[in-house]
């Protein structure tokens, strides 16, 4: 029956196509969009006060995996048919960015991204401690939503083992090497006390306003759902993950050691890097950047008169404790009074600044181990506001020097007003308001640690060093991320690499390698983001001369939200044709 429902599907798409001449292709285009739209709206748990189908967490049962690549792949085929040079400037943008997507999701299904739900940093079970700020506790529907979801985990762990099972039979794990201490991120969940457990929080106040007897009959209900279900489920992956999985993971790092992975790999290149570009041209222009940066970084140690070579330059960096921070709350502190240092400049680099505000927080104990030094947490509802989380575990590995760089990537002028500003754009239609492609992204994110020369950052060397070490770290990633998955580097070389060029601490260049392991092609969209975006506005500059007005260049990079590389490339070329008129 499925077969046949995909058969017609394709017949229609073809008898559609065949009458697009005659159509109007925005016509065309916005009802198939609109279709898409309300194909994922059906299928959005996590947007539903009713659940889908009794299910009120994501579906990853084998049927519901294969309908949905046959619903997808016939939207695709009816968006391939459109003549996008007859559709309107904004939608031509809208198409690429819709089959974009569209087309990430056949191609991670195709190459068993499924088989593989974790990272060496996150994974299924860790993000159900999202369920809490998803929710809406101001009222006992949200309550009764959130119970629901807490007792819908042991479904969705089993489907989760059940894939991770399958990627066994057939070599398709993470790296054994990469999952080590993995399953301390699991145990955090598991507690002995129901009332200590992070998804009984919701229930130590009654936000809602509830009589006193309705607010027990939740208490008691999350006390049971929590310990016959929520905790179990747990405890039932932790003894699947250390019994079975990682004992079976395997041993190369490389992802084009699994059957089709060298296919994956170019595709996880081409899908994160919104270019062309070949692994090894990629290679190359990383070892290219990494020689330019380590002379800006020469330049940094002989103007503190350090005598030493480099290693023992870095090496005093890694070790003397005028570096650290004492305290977590020191460097919470410090990271909050940079943001807010930046918040003060930002009217000298946009004309157009987001309405939503953002906060800083600590990276949570139970993933910050094994967590990146630091990252954006964007809000999921218009009643909250975004956070930038700043990880507090092992203070002697988070040196002070590299803070001014983090928090103008991941706050402002960063993550937080670029994301902010693209969910705020009101022309953008509802499946680019959230979108993030990590080439524009990333790269904006890297292009920001830059402008804080300009804003007046930096002024101590040793942070400047710091913000050479972190686009080092970025150029370094081209060269680490390509050399274990294609060019048959060992960890030992990528962690070595990184040692010798970087003075990130120890522990944050194996839980970076370790992540570039695990997620294969994503850190190259840093780097070559950042070059773009650098390369678009000396060209700007260039052309218009007096003419070329910064907060406007900005503008016009963040206007139309997040777009991939050669869509921005367009938009800056007319732009700058315009502005000579």
């Amino acid at each position: 029956m499925r077969k046949n429902t995909f058969i017609i599907g394709l017949l229609i798409s073809f008898i559609l196509g065949c009458n697009l001449t005659s159509k109007n292709h925005d016509k065309y285009f916005l009802q198939v969009a609109e279709q898409i739209t309300d194909y994922r709206k059906s299928i959005d748990v996590y947007a539903s006060e009713e659940g889908v189908n009794n299910l009120f967490l994501p579906d990853l049962s084998p049927d519901f995996l294969a309908r949905k690549d046959q619903k997808l792949t016939i939207f695709l085929d009816n968006l391939a048919q459109i003549d996008i040079k007859k559709l309107t400037q904004d939608n031509q943008i809208n198409l690429v960015i819709l089959k974009r997507q569209l087309k990430n999701s056949l191609d991670e299904y195709h190459y068993n991204a499924h088989l593989i739900p974790l990272t060496s940093e996150y994974g299924f079970h860790s993000s159900m401690s999202f369920l809490i700020s998803e929710s809406d506790f101001s009222n006992k529907k949200g309550f009764d939503l959130y119970l629901k979801r807490l007792a819908d985990i042991p479904r969705y762990f089993s489907e989760n083992i059940f894939w991770m099972k399958k990627g066994i039979e057939i070599g398709v794990t993470q790296p054994k090497v990469a999952l080590i201490g993995y399953e301390d991120s699991i145990k955090a969940f598991i507690t002995k006390n129901t009332k200590e457990s992070v998804f009984y929080e919701p229930f130590k106040e009654n936000t809602a306003e509830l009589n006193q007897a309705e607010f027990e009959s939740l208490q008691h209900q999350a006390q049971r759902i929590i310990t016959q279900q929520v905790i179990p489920a747990f405890e039932n992956y932790n003894a699947f993950f250390t019994k079975a999985y990682f004992p079976s993971a395997r041993n190369e790092i490389g992802v084009s050691a699994i059957k089709n992975g060298d296919l994956f790999y170019a595709n996880r290149v081409k899908h994160y890097t919104t270019t062309d570009m070949s692994a090894q041209q990629i290679h190359e222009l990383g070892l290219t950047e990494v020689a330019r940066i380590r002379i800006e970084m020469q330049k940094v140690i002989e103007q503190v008169g350090f005598k030493g070579p480099f290693s023992e330059f870095v090496e005093f960096l890694r070790t003397d404790p005028q570096f650290y921070a004492e305290t977590p709350e020191e460097l919470l502190k410090e990271a909050s009074f940079i943001a807010k240092k930046m918040d003060a400049q930002l009217p000298k680099f946009f004309h157009t600044l987001p309405r939503t505000p953002y906060g800083v927080a600590p990276v949570p104990d139970d993933i910050a181990p094994k967590y990146t030094t630091g990252r954006y947490i964007g809000p999921s509802r218009d009643d909250q506001a975004g956070f930038y989380w700043v990880n507090t575990y092992g203070l002697d590995k988070r040196p002070l020097y590299v803070l001014e760089a983090l928090t103008l990537h991941e706050a402002v002028p960063g993550h937080h007003l670029q994301i902010s500003l693209n969910s705020e754009l009101k022309n953008l239609p509802s499946y680019r308001q959230d979108a993030y492609i990590s080439a524009f992204g990333e790269g904006w994110g890297l292009y920001s640690e830059w402008l804080g020369l300009e804003a007046g950052f930096y002024q101590d060397p040793y942070s400047n060093f710091g913000r050479l070490t972190y686009e080092m770290w970025r150029a370094a990633r081209l060269v680490v991320d390509t050399g274990m998955h294609m060019f048959g580097w060992s960890r030992e070389r990528a962690m070595n690499f990184m040692k010798n060029n970087t003075a990130l601490s120890l522990h944050n260049i194996q839980t970076e390698t370790d992540r570039y392991i695990s997620w294969p092609g994503q850190a190259l969209s840093y780097k070559v983001g950042e070059l773009t975006i650098k390369r678009l506005r000396v060209h700007a500059k260039q052309v218009l001369g007096d003419k070329f007005d910064l907060r406007e260049f900005h503008h016009q990079i963040l206007k139309n939200g997040s777009v991939p590389l050669f869509i921005l490339e367009q938009q800056i070329y007319e732009y700058i044709e315009l502005s000579q008129d």
